[in-house]
């Protein structure tokens, strides 16, 4: 996954800014096909921020977003949309509608975007609600009565209603337990491998870092300050970076993934 050609996104010189406040300058990420790329950085360094650029919810002040090579910014809306009917979002705290129930928020975009009727789109609905590793119990449920880690399953459903080729998760495991963490985390592994994604992920959460991860991003200074697989990106001469994966919990995170791999 070193080459040009397996790039499915080229951010280039991005700049974020909001009024006098600058979040991003001059930032330069690229997301290859089939990797895990989690992106990490301290609060305010415009994670969100960046994924909101990358998947069209925010235009970049300036700089370039390349998906499939396709400039997203010269796409007229039919194009545009075409492009991002390959994306699949999870955001942090689901964003599932309230009023529908699981099997209705996972069908919506069936009919919205794929044009299924009603009946199709909730059979289809059940079939990603399985693959999430949701119980039928929970199809005719609503947000409300469900835990979070079953909101966390529904949404991710939901992001992969229309087959994407690249899934966005915004910190998919915050306020999950450990051993829902967990996972979560093994499950995003196997649809990784058995559906051919890229993932694009932003996440604090160490354990996901050391287990899942093929390359990690390092938001600092507004800009990427190191891009690498685990073991480069630790090793960076910075004091945060330091801290973050050398500190207490750093230490027992990899200690953990390392009795995962021996148990292999």
């Amino acid at each position: 996954m070193n080459g040009v050609s397996d790039i499915v996104i080229e951010a280039r010189g991005l700049c974020n800014r909001f009024g006098r406040q600058s979040v991003h300058e001059n930032l330069d990420l690229d997301l290859h096909k089939g990797e895990i790329l989690a992106v990490v950085g301290g609060s305010g360094s415009g994670k969100s921020v960046l994924l909101r650029s990358i998947v069209g919810l925010r235009r970049p002040d300036e700089g370039q977003v390349k998906v499939f090579g396709e400039d997203l910014a010269q796409l007229d809306n039919e194009q545009r949309s075409r492009v991002e009917r390959r994306f699949g979002v999870l955001f942090q705290k689901g964003a599932l509608f309230s009023s529908l129930t699981i099997t209705e928020n996972v069908a919506l975009p069936l009919i919205e975007h794929a044009g299924l009727s009603r009946a199709d789109a909730e059979h289809l609905a059940g079939v990603k609600l399985a693959l999430a590793g949701l119980p039928i119990s929970a199809a005719d449920k609503y947000p409300a009565s469900l835990s979070g880690g079953m909101i966390k399953r529904a949404a991710l459903a939901r992001a992969l209603a229309l087959d994407p080729d690249i899934l966005f998760l915004d910190e998919p495991t915050a306020g999950l337990d450990p051993i829902g963490a967990a996972a979560f985390d093994q499950l995003i592994l196997t649809l990784r491998d058995a559906l051919g994604l890229s993932v694009f992920l932003i996440t604090h959460d160490l354990d996901t870092l050391y287990t899942i991860t093929d390359r990690i991003a390092v938001l600092s200074q507004k800009k990427v300050l190191v891009a690498g697989p685990l073991a480069e990106v630790e090793h960076t001469d910075d004091a945060w970076i330091h801290e973050y994966f050398h500190g207490p919990r750093g230490r027992a995170a990899e200690q953990a993934a390392a009795r995962v791999r021996q148990e292999r």
